[in-house]
């Protein structure tokens, strides 16, 4: 029995589905990967400035992601009608739901970018106490809500071209990103000799090249201020590449997508859609700061910790989202061929990508994460409850796996609403309770709030699994 499930495991259902995954998933891996390792970068970096910058730098980023978060609704909204639409051989509408998408990144992304930039002295204080780290994440908070606006027109231009097929785009695009994010991180957070400083005390290889790129000007420490400013640019950057791909014949002959014509029908589709899932990311990621907050109380050390355990984990998470993109795209393209079938052996496949994948970067967080950790710190106790936790999260890799990957594949289908309604209700209603009555009342600290995240995702993973079965996903019109 337990050889055939192995066999199963590795053998694909249907092999022409099977390589349309990969095909897809690849380009999107790629650039999701280069993001992680840009993320680690930037932890390992604000790390050296110490456990407070770290702590506030995690803070900041969950703070500003909340905000973010809004935006895959819009891209999940634009890559839904633009897949269904390529199915449907309407190509003409594929790029009027990238126009509908950044009308509502336009009436989002302003808002958002002026009210962190203008009020994060007022909210950043009601998540932390502790002096020192509020002064920190205040300054990398203001700065790194602008970026708000920029990544929100940057998720519809994801959504296009992965509803498009065109996934090879978005690698190139978020690949040169994270490239330049980095490069600017290092130079604006230590300035012009701490950069060099810095790649000289780098002993695994010689990369002090590397800080020789910054020596043409007298650049000055910004500190966590600085990694918010390279966070700023670089997403300026990626919206602005995004749109020069727009003038290859093969996009804009096809798509039409300088003919700019706003479909109020389809305009008013793609709201139904992204309003539920933004609620639900906005409100999902409101949760997480209050997690943050949470393990915050418990101790700083503790919540740099759970910074660096939360950059680790995307290395799990984050190819398993270029499956489920993938797997969106196919499910809409599908349905709008009225091949229902191949949705389904498409959904069969992506998540056994995503098993495979998370599965395996699982195995290496159980037993050796005594030499991840080490990587983003030397600071012993922070050391000490990472591995600890890390450890935990490898035992939710294949559950993770499987709710991810339905909860796209119910997206792409045109069912934003209920993984919205299941997941904030876990959140709010289990996740959070449980985070801080086992943390903090009942004394247990942190590894508390660390079961707490296991029982969420496992839970989370049942309930779209069972959604799925039902099927009622099969009849959705988009």
């Amino acid at each position: 029995m337990v050889l055939k499930t192995i066999q199963t495991l590795f053998r694909p259902r249907n092999v022409e589905i099977s390589r349309k995954v990969k095909l897809l998933a690849l380009p999107i891996i790629t650039s999701n990967l280069s993001r992680v390792v840009m993320n680690m970068a930037d932890v390992a970096m604000v790390g050296q400035l110490g456990a407070p910058a770290l702590a506030a730098t995690g803070m900041g980023s969950m703070m500003v992601w909340a905000a973010v978060s809004f935006g895959i609704s819009l891209r999940t909204a634009t890559q839904t009608v633009a897949a269904r639409r390529l199915g449907q051989k309407k190509h003409f509408e594929c790029g009027t739901a990238m126009h509908n998408g950044h009308l509502l990144a336009f009436f989002y992304g302003v808002p958002a970018a002026a009210a962190g930039y203008f009020f994060a002295k007022q909210f950043v204080p009601f998540f932390i106490s502790e002096t020192t780290v509020t002064r920190l994440c205040i300054d990398y908070t203001s700065v790194a809500f602008l970026s708000v606006f920029f990544s929100a027109f940057g998720f519809v231009f994801q959504g296009f071209y992965t509803g498009v097929e065109k996934t090879s785009v978005h690698m190139k695009v978020t690949v040169t990103a994270n490239l330049l994010n980095v490069y600017l991180n290092a130079g604006l957070i230590y300035g012009k000799e701490g950069v060099q400083n810095f790649f000289r005390s780098i002993e695994a290889a010689d990369l002090s090249w590397v800080g020789g790129l910054w020596s043409w000007y007298d650049f000055p420490a910004l500190g966590v201020k600085g990694a918010a400013m390279a966070t700023l640019i670089s997403s300026a950057w990626l919206a602005a590449h995004y749109s020069f791909y727009l003038l290859q014949p093969t996009i804009y002959k096809k798509f039409h997508v300088f003919s700019f014509t706003l479909n109020w029908k389809m305009l008013k589709r793609q709201i139904a859609l992204a309003v539920p899932q933004g609620s639900q990311e906005m409100i999902v990621m409101v949760g997480f700061v209050v997690f943050f907050k949470i393990v915050g109380i418990i101790g700083v050390v503790e919540l740099a910790a759970v910074q660096i355990v939360f950059t680790i984990l995307q290395s799990s998470f984050m190819p398993a989202i270029g499956v489920g993109q993938a797997c969106a795209t196919l499910v809409g393209k599908y349905m709008g061929e009225e091949k229902i079938k191949k949705a389904e052996t498409s959904i069969v496949e992506s998540v056994r990508w995503s098993f495979l994948i998370m599965g395996s970067v699982g195995v290496m967080f159980l037993f050796i994460p005594q030499y991840i950790i080490p990587i983003f710190t030397n600071d012993p106790r922070v050391m000490e409850l990472g591995v600890d936790a890390l450890r935990i999260a490898a035992l939710v890799q294949f559950a993770d796996a499987v709710g991810l990957t339905l909860w796209f594949a119910l997206s792409g289908a045109g069912n934003t609403f209920f993984p919205a309604v299941v997941e904030a209700a876990i959140v709010w209603g289990f996740f959070l309770p449980a985070s801080y009555v086992s943390g903090i009342i009942l004394g247990f600290g942190f590894m508390g709030p660390w079961i707490a995240f296991v029982v969420y995702i496992v839970l989370f993973a049942i309930i779209m699994f069972w959604k799925i079965r039902k099927g009622d996903w099969k009849k959705i019109i988009v």
